[in-house]
């Protein structure tokens, strides 16, 4: 239930763009971010960084979007996001020496630490490829593809990605007492 509702504005920006223009589309995905902050905010639930984060580049290039009526700022609005994250990544273990993905991660699941700093290094990396895409996307194909990749291709890869990592992370999750 929670990708479903993490996924809204995405699905509310691809039915909004199929049905209308991605000027609507853009208006839609803004309102959905929007709403998702505020219905957590209402049942009290904690606002992760990453929905504020997701939320001030939604407002701030769909904004642009409408305002110039240029559709290139909302293209350029998942390279951002993925890029943020990246930097996030790389930044917080080169510069502060914290693994950001053990520390979302840690009380679930116990590895070596060698283990923690290839994952992070990994969904870094993956968060850049995933920028460039878009932007190799976006500029080299039609709006009604960039959507569809939007939708279909970020989600695909994810997916892929996430099913990846599981596959190879199975072979180090330790037990409990185990952990280096």
């Amino acid at each position: 239930m929670k990708l479903l509702f993490d996924l809204l504005p995405v699905l509310l920006f691809f039915a909004a763009y199929k049905t209308t223009d991605i000027y609507v589309a853009t208006a839609v995905a803004i309102a959905a971010s929007l709403g998702q902050i505020g219905w957590l905010r209402l049942r009290r639930q904690p606002i992760e960084p990453m929905q504020w984060t997701s939320l001030g580049i939604i407002v701030i290039f769909g904004g642009m979007t409408l305002f110039l009526r240029d559709e290139t700022f909302i293209k350029w609005k998942p390279t951002v996001l993925y890029g943020a994250f990246a930097a996030a990544l790389l930044g917080a273990r080169l510069i502060r020496g914290r693994n950001l993905i053990q520390l979302m991660l840690g009380k679930q699941i116990k590895l070596p630490e060698p283990i923690w700093t290839r994952l992070n290094y990994a969904w870094a990396g993956f968060f850049v490829l995933q920028a460039v895409l878009n932007l190799w996307v976006a500029y080299g194909f039609s709006t009604d593809t960039w959507v569809n990749f939007k939708l279909f291709g970020s989600l695909g890869l994810t997916v892929g990605f996430v099913i990846l990592q599981a596959l190879w992370l199975g072979r180090h999750i330790q037990e409990d007492g185990d952990a280096s």
